[in-house]
């Protein structure tokens, strides 16, 4: 699906594309970064569908969403990890040295 269409989905599910980020817990700049590759993955058009399909059968696709509970990932790896208050202490004590 391109990116054209997959915005076409989201106003036929009366849905913005930062309100359908939030719902699915997926960040919006990283569905913008789609629309640099003019295509959106399988998974998103799927999801996008899907609402459109719900959407005009009346059913409240997005309560049906939130109640999966869904979380956001974090980033995980080298760099990505946040300093605890002991790396902080042991940092500023060897700055004082």
């Amino acid at each position: 699906m391109t990116f054209i269409e997959f915005k076409k989905q989201l106003l036929d599910a009366e849905i913005s594309l930062p309100k359908f980020s939030k719902l699915i817990k997926v960040s919006e700049k990283n569905i913008q970064s789609y629309k640099k590759k003019g295509e959106v993955p399988n998974t998103i058009a799927v999801i996008a569908s899907c609402f459109v399909v719900m959407h005009k059968q009346g059913l409240d696709f997005r309560f049906i969403i939130e109640e999966l509970g869904l979380e956001a990932k974090t980033k995980k790896g080298a760099g990505f990890a946040k300093k605890s208050k002991d790396n902080e202490t042991v940092d500023s004590s060897e700055q004082q040295s």
